[in-house]
């Protein structure tokens, strides 16, 4: 089994309940995370939309975002560095310019504003130790490999070349929205064009992006190795480093999104060291594994997962 070492913090969701924490439930669930042995955290986005982690001074003026009560980033960074934890910042999502607006070259100027007053804001902090470009796609689409070559570049270049981190998903047959009541659909990218796509999308972004971790919820069970294959042999190609995105949430249920099975979790984990897999990130731990979590189904699969390491 590949053990869990990572986790993105999902503050700033639109499909998962939020949970209401402050600072002392923050640094609670931080030093849960250090049992089960996870040494880095990955902050999701730092804002969608009108939401935002940080008083964004840029995004509150140009984009309208709300004020928050708290710095989350700040605590974020703080709690990394008691707990002896990497962070690594997620951009901005518009919500619209990219996806909707196929305006990929306005969510990129928006970010490099977002990253030039982040790192001025936080770079100074021991914990900050890379970057995470939170638009994710499926496949080739616009201009998907100019807007992860221009943000990676400049992440890199205004932090002394920390590394840069995208979490790509697989087209596969569980690749539905969440507003979707289905949970399959008819068609899926698979194997051949899901390589095709990502060796030219790969080819692009190799100098702007170190590590490639797949979300790993959108194919079935018994296609997961060969897809893990696929990936471990393009990133190897491109000199990327290859993790996984462990989903720690179950894509099977109609209820979504609860906490999986245990069993479906492990044999995941088994698949991508199987497939040689570096590092496994969870998506994401304080809602589906924690102890504190507000489904209880959590704890189960967190004592569950300690029994097995």
């Amino acid at each position: 089994m590949l053990p869990i070492t990572a986790t993105f913090l999902d503050e700033i969701s639109h499909d998962i309940p939020h949970q209401n924490w402050g600072k002392k439930e923050w640094d609670i669930d931080f030093a849960h995370m250090k049992r089960m042995g996870i040494d880095t955290v990955i902050l999701i986005r730092c804002g969608h939309k009108r939401w935002q982690t940080f008083p964004c001074d840029y995004l509150m003026k140009h984009e309208g975002t709300y004020h928050p009560p708290i710095d989350l980033v700040q605590l974020y960074l703080e709690l990394s560095e008691k707990h002896g934890m990497a962070f690594y910042f997620g951009l901005y999502d518009s919500g619209k310019y990219w996806w909707e607006q196929g305006d990929f070259q306005k969510e990129v100027d928006i970010n490099l504003k977002v990253i030039d007053e982040v790192w001025k804001k936080y770079g100074n902090m021991p914990a900050f130790r890379g970057w995470y470009l939170c638009q994710e796609v499926s496949q080739k689409m616009g201009q998907i490999i100019d807007l992860y070559t221009q943000l990676g570049k400049h992440c890199k270049a205004v932090s002394g070349g920390l590394p840069t981190l995208i979490s790509p998903y697989i087209d596969g047959k569980k690749a539905l929205l969440s507003s979707q009541s289905s949970l399959t659909k008819s068609d899926s990218i698979g194997l051949k064009r899901h390589e095709e796509d990502w060796s030219e999308i790969l080819d692009g972004i190799k100098d702007a992006v170190d590590i490639l971790a797949f979300q790993d919820g959108h194919v079935e069970l018994h296609e997961l190795a060969d897809y893990f294959s696929i990936n471990k042999k393009l990133a190897d190609k491109y000199g990327l480093r290859c993790w996984t995105n462990a989903e720690s949430f179950d894509r099977d249920m109609p209820i979504k999104f609860l906490p999986i099975k245990w069993e479906k979790l492990l044999m995941k984990l088994n698949a991508a060291e199987k497939a040689g897999l570096e590092k496994a990130i969870t998506f994401e731990f304080s809602h589906f594994m924690s102890p504190q979590s507000a489904y209880v189904q959590a704890h189960h699969l967190y004592n569950r997962y300690l029994e097995n390491l």
